[in-house]
């Protein structure tokens, strides 16, 4: 390999997540800011969270409570 041209590889990455964890993971990057990890994942925590924009969940759920097949 040419010496000289890769980034500078860093095993004590400081990864920060939205929920307030924070971990460490290799990469070139200084620090790594995350959206979902893994303890906030809803697949790895069995936990269904669910992000409502503009009342969107709340209007499906009304529709499909008035669809016939939803009465069956």
């Amino acid at each position: 390999m040419k010496k000289g041209i890769h980034p500078k590889y860093s095993d004590k990455t400081k990864a920060t997540c939205a929920c307030g964890a924070e971990f460490e993971v290799g990469s070139t990057l200084p620090e790594i800011s995350v959206e979902i990890c893994s303890q906030c994942h809803p697949f790895y925590t069995g936990n269904e969270k669910i992000m409502d924009t503009a009342g969107r969940v709340e209007r499906f759920n009304k529709r499909r409570a008035a669809s016939p097949k939803a009465k069956k």
